[in-house]
């Protein structure tokens, strides 16, 4: 497993591979499945990076191309009051304005 991946995270991989191969999925295509369901969680958490931002070395410039709900976790990681109600761009705005 990825070193960043968290015990839950393994048990989620775990759980999925098990759940293909039940299905007669291939040992790596099981694998596979896995692997990708749990790294779209965590990117969905925001405990990952997109594609679009991975290598650029500045966090900020590519706001605009995550998800509500990563830009939500990254709001509630910085502690940003009433980001619960905020919009896309708002949460873009306080991001910025915090780091």
């Amino acid at each position: 497993m990825p070193a960043a991946w968290t015990d839950k995270d393994e048990r989620m991989y775990d759980h999925v591979k098990d759940s293909e191969l039940d299905r007669g999925r291939s040992e790596d295509r099981a694998e596979e499945i896995a692997g990708r369901t749990v790294n779209k969680h965590r990117r969905e958490e925001g405990r990952t990076p997109n594609k679009t931002t991975q290598g650029t070395g500045n966090p900020t410039s590519s706001l605009e191309d995550r998800t509500k709900d990563e830009l939500y976790n990254r709001a509630k990681e910085l502690d940003i009051d009433g980001r619960s109600k905020m919009t896309k761009e708002e949460l873009i705005d306080a991001i910025r304005d915090r780091q």
